[in-house]
């Protein structure tokens, strides 16, 4: 069976694994005071346009997450976030453990506007007798495959500037964003268009592995104690520094993606050319497409997935999710399959 449920499910790129072959009996110093981690975030500075930018390795995305909201939150202050937003759908309570109320916004293509914010500022203004809503976390992209334009991360930010809000970008699936053929922002946009934001490694070849980036250091000039208070300093940083030093060298990160992206691509044609709709529109290595229940079930047979979201008695969005890692043939074999067993259940109707 062949596993579309999400994109980590391989371990990680060979360029990634021959490198911690070839330095395995390098002595490095610990805890990210390795060579290889230092010259990883100068790439990095380099690719965000920002030398005075503060660049932190970490394991993983939820991780990630709740170090930063931790961070800049005090414990009345809130987090805005879309109901699909990760940290409110998929972590298990990670950010309300510690004080931080979630205040969600409903949104269709999972992304937030200026005037939602707006009505939650409002509805949360009775000083001191709710919380306070300090932080706005967004995901590029989103949990459901969109994108933000560069527009409109542009009017985010302004808003969030002129309401005194930090803008923090989850960017597990930052590479796709960037990747997407409708995508217009680079990564020095997004280094000049948000507070902090994160570099996904984990669900783009590596075999873990996520880079904070806060634009302003100033902004909390303590992370590291922070980062080793709650347990995520890793002794042994070189090996996330290696990685990133390699998906930053000759392109790779963003080649990973787009052929993650590419695939996807190969689908959605596929899907719409046999009549298939999609519950969203997207451009990046996630699809929502709505299929007869029928089908799915013969689907499963030969494909993992996750079934979304029920859309009626007959019908259901599924999601399918590829990475850098499918192979081409394998994309051939699942569209085949789509058309002989449309034509088998068209017969049986």
């Amino acid at each position: 069976m062949y596993n579309f449920k999400n994109d980590y499910t391989e371990g990680a790129h060979p360029n990634i694994l021959q490198k911690l072959i070839e330095t395995n009996l390098s002595q490095q110093n610990g805890y990210g005071e390795d060579e290889y981690s230092i010259e990883a975030k100068k790439i990095i500075k380099q690719h965000i346009q920002n030398e005075k930018a503060s660049i932190y390795f970490v394991s993983g995305g939820t991780q990630t997450n709740l170090l930063i909201i931790s961070a800049l939150l005090q414990l009345h202050e809130a987090v805005i976030s879309a109901q699909t937003g990760h940290i409110y759908a998929h972590e298990t309570g990670a950010i309300e453990a510690l004080g931080h109320r979630i205040i969600t916004i409903e949104s269709m293509d999972g992304k937030i506007t200026p005037s939602a914010i707006e009505q939650v500022l409002k509805a949360y203004s009775m000083r001191p007798h709710v919380v306070k809503p300090k932080l706005v976390y967004i995901s590029n992209s989103t949990e459901i495959g969109t994108l933000y334009s560069k527009s409109e991360l542009a009017d985010l930010y302004a808003f969030c500037l002129q309401h005194s809000l930090y803008l923090f970008m989850d960017g597990a699936r930052l590479g796709h964003a960037l990747t997407a053929g409708n995508n217009d922002l680079t990564l020095a946009d997004i280094a000049q268009l948000t507070d902090v934001f994160y570099i996904g490694g984990t669900k783009n070849g590596a075999l873990l592995g996520e880079a904070i980036v806060f634009n302003n250091p100033s902004l909390v000039p303590d992370f590291d104690y922070i980062i080793k208070q709650k347990g995520a300093l890793l002794a042994k940083g070189r090996v996330l520094g290696i990685q990133f030093l390699e998906l930053f060298k000759d392109n790779l990160y963003f080649d990973l993606a787009a052929h993650a992206n590419k695939m996807a691509m190969k689908i959605t044609q596929a899907m719409e050319a046999n009549g298939y709709s999609f519950l969203t529109y997207s451009t990046t290595n996630q699809l929502f497409p709505i299929l007869p229940k029928s089908l799915i079930q013969k689907l499963k047979e030969k494909y993992l997935f996750l079934e979304w979201k029920e859309i009626n008695e007959d019908y259901s969005a599924i999601r399918i999710i590829t990475s850098w890692a499918t192979n081409e043939h394998i994309i051939d074999e699942f569209i085949n399959d789509i058309k002989q067993l449309k034509v088998l259940i068209t017969k049986t109707i």
